[in-house]
């Protein structure tokens, strides 16, 4: 070995591994916290200047000396757990060393321009003050290390542990006040508590689990082990269950404690104090190694937005293998092979999470719904059993879907039953329970055509029933013929459900016109002895309506010679279109019956066919009859559909 080469380290380096490297508070704290924790300290005590100007920590922790504050605190990079060969990994109380790296104290820098050290060791007390002014000097005076001032002995006034004493505050950095501070600490240990004889302080306020935010609003809860877990501060929880907290091809020492929970709504999980609680904090050692490994699984899926817990994976920071916390200790070396292996490890267990989720939420919410809302009951207990599944499943969906307004989700609801009846006419529930993901494919769902045809299904129900009922309420003859000029031409599927204008309709009637069948004159159809024609075309044939007038009586031959007459004109303008053998029908609509239809029914028959084949006479009374017989469903569906409508409303 010679010294021909010689590394340094320049005092810059405090600038980036202490005053530049912490961004908040809570960060900063935690390294102050972990220190007390390795001291063997049973409670620390954080206070804050209600003004900003100072933070005060305290610990009753074994305290240094004055040769431990040279060789281990002020020695930066100093590393315990390989230095310390009696309580480098483990303290004298046994507890797990969370130390590591030895930047952790130059944290205090980041919020502070003043530190005092106090502390107490073997009955004396000592203490310094360093500023980041003095290094600053230092570094300008190129000396070979710092050199933080004496204490004033008067100024010392600790007996036992350690205090410290922030002052000439850097106000960005203090973030949102104690109260966020309290959450934020709570979530980044989770060995405070007298189970792990370790308190922590703030203002003289005990943070505890519950400031943590998460337990209060978990709903659903599932244990990773079977280690004992305290519950008292989840008054939501409704369901839990325990699982596997090792996987195949682990070492056998590897084990992950904690619990991963859901809570009923996104807006629960979203906290100004204690921040996004939408994720899973991965602990090392009772301390926070990871803020938020659920961004790293990439699972889009809606479970995921309900998602909140806290994991301690110990096996990620042995004292025997490589240390992947970042500088800050906040993140990991995410290509570790034991950092992959929790990743599969948390997307295999969070698989077992998602279908339990759909079960418990199908079950709870959709309860809750009908709790709430007699009528969203009434439709489910009305639904037959196969339905009911799906319709439950669908309320669920709905329900698990973010939406923060609670009107806005009975509106969901609303639209939901309206749209589950629609696709039940088509036989596509299953389709639409399935699409319900997301409100975005909810909607491309309904805006989809066929599904856009169906919503129409009750608008054409009521119009047609109207028709009907009209037709229902003629006992007069001249209320008859007012009806008829009224619906009939607008509502041909009075006479047929099938028939409906074609394409062309209008270019036959005008040649119609102009050849004198069809006429608009009023005198010169009264001459000619009828009300009105029209012509329609469906499923390749032409059909030509004639309606007479409700109280003339018509004699058999007068059919005969204006049906003759219309089929041939009719004939003649599409052999102009090169249609040289249509297939033609002419429908008479008469008040009084033809003599005929009793005395010579067969004669009746072959005048028709002689018209054209399938011609026929229809009587007015016969037409109410039938259209009642063909749409009888429509006035089946007309109670179901006033029962929903008043369900709808209803919810």
């Amino acid at each position: 070995m010679t010294d021909t080469y010689r590394m340094t380290v320049d005092l810059n380096v405090l600038d980036h591994l202490g005053i530049n490297l912490y961004s908040n508070i809570a960060a900063v704290l935690t390294e102050a916290v972990a220190n007390a924790w390795d001291a063997d300290a049973e409670q620390v005590d954080i206070k804050i200047d209600p003004d900003g100007n100072w933070i005060e920590i305290v610990d009753d922790g074994i305290g240094m000396s004055v040769d431990d504050m040279n060789n281990k605190y002020l020695r930066v990079g100093y590393r315990r757990r390989d230095d310390d060969s009696e309580h480098g990994k483990t303290t004298a109380k046994g507890r797990p060393v969370m130390g590591r790296k030895g930047l952790g104290k130059l944290s205090l820098f980041s919020i502070a321009n003043v530190i005092e050290l106090e502390s107490a060791a073997d009955g004396s007390a000592h203490g310094l003050r360093m500023t980041v002014a003095g290094i600053h000097e230092s570094v300008e005076k190129k000396e070979p290390f710092y050199s933080p001032e004496s204490l004033e002995a008067e100024l010392i006034g600790v007996t036992k542990g350690t205090r410290i004493h922030l002052r000439d505050i850097k106000r960005q950095r203090l973030g949102r006040g104690a109260s966020a501070l309290r959450k934020r600490l709570a979530r980044r240990f989770s060995v405070i508590g007298e189970a792990h004889g370790f308190k922590i302080h703030l203002d003289s306020s005990p943070i505890t689990a519950s400031d943590r935010g998460d337990l209060p609003v978990v709903q659903f809860l599932w244990q990773l082990g079977d280690d004992a877990l305290d519950l008292a501060s989840a008054p939501q929880l409704l369901e839990n269950e325990s699982l596997s907290n090792a996987s195949e091809g682990w070492d056998p020492s590897w084990q992950v404690s904690g619990w991963i929970g859901t809570a009923r709504f996104p807006k629960q999980l979203d906290s100004e104090d204690a921040g996004n609680l939408n994720g899973i904090v991965v602990f090392a050692r009772g301390r926070l190694f990871h803020e938020n490994v659920l961004d790293k699984l990439n699972d889009g899926r809606l479970y995921t937005k309900y998602l909140t817990g806290q994991i301690e994976a110990d096996f990620l920071d042995t004292d025997d293998e490589a240390d992947i916390a970042t500088s800050d200790r906040q993140r990991v070396q995410e290509d570790d092979p034991r950092y992959a292996k929790l990743i599969a490890f948390l997307k295999s267990r969070l698989t077992e999470v998602e279908k339990r989720w759909n079960e418990w939420r199908e079950k709870h919410e959709v309860q809750k719904a009908k709790d709430e809302s007699p009528a969203l009951r009434e439709w489910l207990d009305s639904l037959g059993g196969g339905f009911r599944k799906s319709a439950e499943t669908l309320i669920a969906k709905l329900s698990a879907l973010p939406v923060d307004n609670e009107e806005d989700r009975k509106l969901l609801y609303r639209h939901g039953v309206l749209a589950f009846e629609r696709m039940r006419l088509r036989g596509s529930t299953e389709k639409l329970v399935a699409s319900v993901k997301s409100v975005d494919q909810l909607l491309v769902l309904l805006a989809d055509r066929d599904s856009l045809e169906a919503s129409l299904y009750r608008d054409i129900v009521k119009s047609r029933l109207d028709a009907i009922r009209n037709f229902e309420t003629l006992v007069d003859e001249d209320a008859k013929e007012k009806a008829l000029q009224q619906y009939l031409f607008d509502h041909l599927w009075l006479l047929d459900p099938s028939w409906e204008r074609a394409t062309g309709s209008e270019f036959i009637e005008s040649r119609l016109q102009e050849a004198g069948v069809i006429v608009s004159d009023l005198t010169k159809k009264e001459a000619l002895g009828r009300v009105d024609l029209k012509y329609r075309t469906t499923a390749g044939k032409h059909i030509i309506v004639e309606l007479k007038k409700a109280g003339r009586r018509m004699k058999l031959i007068e059919l005969q010679e204006q049906g003759q007459t219309y089929v041939d004109k009719l004939r003649k303008i599409l052999a102009a279109q090169n249609e040289t053998t249509p297939n033609i029908e002419v429908v008479f609509i008469l008040g009084k019956p033809v003599e005929e239809e009793a005395s010579n029914p067969e004669r009746l028959k072959a005048s028709m066919e002689a018209i054209s084949p399938g011609s026929q006479v229809i009587h007015y009374d016969t037409l109410i009859q039938g259209a009642q017989k063909a749409y009888s469903e429509y006035l089946e569906q007309s109670k179901t559909l006033d029962r929903l409508e008043r369900i709808v409303e209803g919810i």
